[in-house]
């Protein structure tokens, strides 16, 4: 009788298990679009199984990088498609250099390499996770345009080409979505050495954007009723915890950065003088912060995904 009870436990404990939501202590795939925030270089173009240069903007192992390494816990199998400098929609809002890739773009290079799962990126609907962090640039190169009747009618502008987009992934059969909300950049050292009027524009752009955001994500959960884990991950709350208790967590300015690491260091502890070791900073340079807030930011969205 008690292994018949047993078994029951076990087959009931599986048949939960197998219905249950995606988190990530079960996905299998990760599919990531962005920008320098969330590249490391990879180039699907080249083949499912390229080697991943690791290049990122944060002087080391950016979010995707902890996710996929230090808090993968299912051997999950990370194929990063984003772009350092990318915008949704190039035709909208220009990126820096024309050869960077747009999320239409990213999307596009997912339609054409990963969404017929080929060999080494054999994904299914049910053990993917499709995570976008997008909007920095968008909202960061347009906050100061002039020649838009309204900043918030222009986000909605953005929101309808990105989830355009998300649609096309739906189609493809992406049914569990990561959305990141654009950080507090009015706290980089890029704004504040614009002064507080700029900072006072790109704080009410940051915050309509993302709740644009955050309304197309509802509004994408009730259009589509077979969609399993959608999570939208507020990253404002790591962001600012870090620079409000700066000195106590031991970074050494949070509002500046060393001209000297600013492109980088030949490793994660460099030191030049008279400059801490760049490890001690929160910003490598004008608008991107170091591996140690991304190995924070990544701890917090596996702990969020894990629930």
């Amino acid at each position: 009788m008690a292994f018949v009870f047993c078994s029951a436990l076990f087959l009931l404990w599986a048949a939960v298990a197998a219905h249950g939501k995606l988190n990530w202590n079960t996905t299998e795939f990760l599919f990531t679009f962005g920008d320098s925030y969330t590249t490391d270089g990879f180039n699907i173009s080249a083949g499912v199984n390229s080697p991943v240069p690791g290049f990122t903007s944060s002087n080391g192992p950016n979010w995707v990088e902890f996710l996929g390494g230090t808090y993968n816990v299912t051997d999950t199998k990370v194929f990063n498609l984003a772009s350092g400098g990318a915008t949704i929609d190039a035709a909208l809002v220009a990126p820096y250099l024309p050869t960077v890739l747009s999320i239409v773009d990213q999307v596009s290079q997912f339609e054409t390499y990963l969404a017929d799962k080929p060999e080494g990126a054999q994904w299914r609907s049910d053990n993917s996770l499709f995570a976008v962090w997008i909007g920095i640039n968008d909202v960061g190169n347009s906050y100061a345009w002039a020649n838009v009747t309204s900043q918030s009618e222009f986000h909605h502008v953005l929101m309808s080409r990105l989830f355009s987009q998300v649609e096309k992934l739906y189609d493809s059969g992406a049914r569990s979505f990561l959305f990141l909300t654009v950080p507090p950049t009015n706290r980089a050292p890029l704004l504040l050495e614009q002064g507080a009027t700029a900072v006072r524009a790109i704080s009410a752009a940051l915050d309509d954007y993302n709740a644009q955001l955050a309304a197309n994500v509802q509004a994408f959960k009730g259009k589509h009723r077979d969609l399993d884990q959608v999570t939208v991950f507020d990253t404002r709350p790591v962001f600012n915890l870090l620079l409000d208790n700066a000195n106590t967590l031991g970074f050494v300015n949070a509002t500046g950065f060393c001209d000297a690491y600013q492109n980088g260091t030949p490793d994660m502890t460099t030191q030049i003088a008279p400059c801490a070791p760049v490890s001690s900073y929160f910003w490598l340079n004008t608008l991107h912060p170091l591996f140690t807030v991304h190995n924070i930011l990544a701890h917090a969205i596996a702990t969020k995904l894990s629930g």
